[in-house]
């Protein structure tokens, strides 16, 4: 992966961590009830149920492309409507709230895994947004093992590290999340509209 490319991709990864989702707001709330080390177990089932479906998307994705050359053009603008239809979805969302904890008891570590990576595998549109998302990032014409193997490692870094600045920052956020809510997921749904007009037209 080009450098250039790379770094729009970046960028892009870090929106999307930003941008307030089931396992965003499950981080939140499991930093608040057990604290911020105990809800990495948490953020490392997220974390992997996204990658499982990278991979389903990223290697659906490299077969298509094998079959059709046109096929990236295709999924390209098709992604862009998606991304635009996602952006009008976010705008109209209300804001995030969470309500308060009271002496929650501790839970294992493997079940605040499981909570995790089910979170993130039970979302249908997570592999839909992927399958949006990533094309406009691939050259056909590279290896895409090692694109996916990029792509992986700098999502979940950057996931990961956001869920864990959520859970750790957990009782600061709350007040502002719940006043300034809205304002914050109608600012990021115009962002995905705009990169779903702008990503199909560019080279």
């Amino acid at each position: 992966m080009a450098l250039d490319t790379w770094l729009l991709y970046l960028a892009a990864v870090t929106g999307l961590a930003l941008t307030p989702g089931p396992n965003g707001l499950l981080a939140l709330t499991h930093g608040a009830l057990y604290g911020h080390q105990r809800t990495l177990w948490t953020i490392a089932g997220g974390v992997l149920g996204f990658v499982l479906l990278m991979a389903l998307s990223m290697f659906g994705i490299g077969a298509l492309l094998q079959a059709s050359a046109q096929a990236l053009v295709i999924l390209k603008w098709l992604g862009g409507a998606y991304l635009v239809w996602l952006g009008i979805q976010l705008w109209r969302t209300p804001g995030v709230r969470v309500g308060h904890a009271h002496d929650a008891v501790q839970r294992p570590g493997r079940a605040l895994f499981r909570q995790g990576l089910f979170s993130a595998l039970s979302n249908p549109k997570v592999i839909l947004f992927f399958g949006a998302f990533l094309p406009q990032f691939l050259d056909p014409q590279g290896d895409i093992w090692v694109q996916f193997l990029v792509m992986a490692l700098t999502f979940a870094l950057v996931e990961g590290l956001v869920e864990w600045l959520l859970a750790r920052l957990a009782h600061r956020i709350r007040p502002w999340l719940v006043r300034s809510g809205r304002t914050f997921n109608r600012c990021c749904g115009g962002l995905f509209a705009l990169m779903g007009v702008a990503l199909p037209l560019t080279r």
